[in-house]
């Protein structure tokens, strides 16, 4: 039984509390730690074995693992001071809001031997994985076109952290879209060049972006699209991965729960999952790679090269160019 102390009550910390009912022969949420005391004292009252803690450090004595659902820009300071403390990290998306920040955390996570896991949750989502699975395997022939919608409403108060660029680190492509790009690294390979446009207005709550456009081409000639959107007041798409292959097209409705299959105007229902984020089989893997030492599906390594990408792009738009966004792996250059 992993104990895991939860850093950070307030919005995704809160969210994500059918992983530990879940998995609870596996994991025991034994801390909840938030500055505002109600928030921790709210996620306690679901589990008999938490204690309430209002400063993290107080618990890194008594846990083996956190799950840290922070501001982004106290991702780096918090994360490099639990892994140095021997408590492996399950840490929140984005992982840092500068590269120099991203680094650190990865050497803290080699230097202690602890597990540094990005909670890029979409990536074990069973509808993406038989997707993932399927256009791997050329099962509908070779994709050529991968688009992503993500349509929602959100709305922060002028004062909440993520209405400020410098504590969210951009926009709604670094906070939100990111989960996207990631997506489309892992399903189409290495991108070469790209474009970002992105506007607040409709967001006029956002400093920076609250709604983006990316086009991303590949090294063998697909091509990738995410739009998403904290402005939208209807959606028809709501959170839709279209993939296009020469033998018809994948259509992951991720908010119906359905992956189908469409070829001329006739459907074919492939895969069902009950709708909802599935952040259990998140921390179902987390639990692997701590128990069996294997190296997270979303490391600091790939994720570090999603960010990147995002960062590049942001650059090219500020310039009114086009991204050139080769060589942005670790494994290619540092």
């Amino acid at each position: 039984m992993i104990k895991l102390g939860m850093i950070g009550c307030g919005g995704m910390g809160g969210a994500h509390m059918r992983r530990f009912h879940t998995l609870s022969d596996r994991v025991a949420l034994t801390a909840a730690v938030d500055v505002v005391p109600e928030r921790a004292e709210a996620v306690a009252q679901q589990f008999p074995r938490a204690c309430v803690a209002t400063d993290y450090r107080e618990i890194l004595d008594s846990v083996d693992a956190v799950l840290l659902a922070l501001p982004h820009h106290l991702h780096a300071s918090v994360g490099c001071e639990c892994l140095n403390a021997g408590v492996h990290v399950l840490l929140e998306k984005p992982m840092a809001n500068d590269e120099a920040s991203c680094k650190k955390l990865m050497e803290a996570s080699a230097a202690s031997g602890k597990v540094l896991m990005i909670a890029y949750c979409m990536r074990f989502h069973p509808i993406v994985q038989r997707l993932q699975a399927l256009l791997n395997a050329g099962a509908y022939g070779d994709v050529f076109q991968v688009s992503i919608w993500t349509e929602q409403l959100t709305r922060y108060p002028p004062d909440h952290w993520a209405s400020s660029q410098e504590r969210l680190g951009g926009g709604q492509l670094f906070s939100h879209g990111c989960h996207y790009i990631d997506l489309l690294l892992w399903f189409l390979g290495r991108p070469v060049r790209g474009m970002h446009m992105g506007t607040n207005f409709g967001t006029p709550w956002m400093e920076r972006e609250g709604t983006s456009n990316v086009t991303m081409e590949f090294a063998d000639g697909r091509l990738g699209y995410h739009f998403g959107t904290w402005g939208a007041r209807g959606t028809r798409l709501r959170y839709s991965i279209h993939a296009h292959c020469t033998e018809g097209m994948l259509d992951a409705d991720i908010s119906g729960g359905k992956l189908v299959h469409i070829l001329r105007g006739q459907e074919e229902v492939l895969f069902e999952a009950e709708p909802g984020k599935h952040t259990e089989n998140e921390m179902a893997h987390f639990l692997d790679c701590i128990e069996t030492g294997q190296t997270p599906l979303t490391d600091g390594k790939s994720s570090l090269q999603g960010l990147r990408v995002i960062w590049r792009l942001y650059e090219a738009e500020q310039a009114g160019q086009i991204a050139d966004l080769t060589g942005l792996g670790l494994d290619e250059v540092e």
